[in-house]
């Protein structure tokens, strides 16, 4: 519960952008998730430091969640501040090859400004869902090419909305979809990102290829939160899951998709409670087949670790 002066605080710092008692079902793309104390969307960095300076005074806890892909929200919901990056969506072009991009940019943005440029480099992300912040935090790629191929430096600010960092790619700690080692409560402003001069032909070319192949292979016309499980070294998380006989796998309206086994789906009014039993299951099946255990890519928030919604 956030204290009245603090909602007032809240309210001057950011007006309209900021309700509260607001279930996230409406925010993740999985369409589950109980009430969160507030969700804020600030317009710009100002704003957002502003914000996470109020919530510090008052000790409450703070989350980016992006586009809300790769997470999966409990009914109890989250206490706290949810904050929403989509308005810092803005894109420069610095140098001839360089762009700065804001974290709430969401990957169609980034792509069309790609091809409309003629800048090579990150066609990979084409289709992969969310918002620049949230493919830097999770080191989203595809293959062998990952954001940190592309990210040349990144800029953080503090949990208490005091300090604006920059942080160069030698910086970085990426590791396999993740960027791990940023201090708790840290969010991503921004990125400069080094691409390569091309043509608009050939760029949009690619993006068609790998649009086209991600919609004939994953199931992108149901809500899920994208891939749920890492895939364990030289293996494939969904095709271990399909192998152990699981694909179609119903617990009430949610299903391990028929099209991609390492995606989970909401058919309407599945629960957090439906989505866990499913991993858990998953991770038996598979680690009594193969003896890997996998693991989760998805962040899973309002449910304590070993614990149930």
């Amino acid at each position: 519960m956030i204290a009245n002066n603090t909602r007032k605080a809240l309210t001057s710092c950011l007006a309209e952008r900021i309700e509260f008692d607001v279930a996230l079902s409406r925010h993740t793309s999985l369409r589950i998730g109980g009430p969160a104390d507030a969700v804020a969307t600030p317009a710009n960095r100002d704003e957002l430091m502003e914000l996470l300076r109020i919530c510090t005074n008052d000790d409450l806890p703070t989350f980016a969640i992006g586009a809300g892909f790769n997470v999966l929200v409990a009914e109890a919901g989250i206490r706290g501040v949810v904050i929403r990056l989509k308005k810092l969506r803005g894109i420069e072009r610095d140098d001839l090859d360089m762009l700065r991009i804001e974290a709430g940019a969401s990957h169609a943005t980034i792509t069309r400004y790609c091809v409309e440029n003629a800048l090579s480099g990150l066609e990979f992300g084409a289709g992969i869902p969310g918002t620049l912040g949230g493919w830097i935090a999770m080191n989203a790629g595809i293959g062998l090419r990952e954001m940190k191929d592309v990210v040349t430096e990144i800029e953080v600010v503090d949990r208490e909305g005091e300090n604006l960092r920059s942080l160069s790619r030698e910086q970085l700690n990426f590791q396999y979809r993740e960027l791990a080692g940023l201090p708790a409560g840290s969010i991503i402003t921004a990125a400069r990102i080094a691409l390569e001069k091309s043509e608009r032909a050939k760029v949009q070319t690619e993006i068609d290829r790998l649009l086209s192949h991600r919609l004939s292979s994953q199931p992108t016309d149901i809500p899920s939160c994208g891939s749920v499980f890492r895939n364990p070294p030289g293996e494939f998380a969904g095709q271990l899951i399909d192998s152990a006989g699981l694909k179609g796998t119903r617990d009430g309206a949610a299903e391990i998709s028929t099209v991609h086994a390492n995606f989970i789906v909401n058919h309407g009014g599945a629960t957090a409670g439906n989505v866990l039993r499913l991993i858990a299951q998953a991770q038996e099946r598979v680690e009594q087949a193969t003896g890997i255990r996998l693991e989760t890519e998805v962040k899973i928030l309002g449910i304590p670790k070993g614990g149930h919604p």
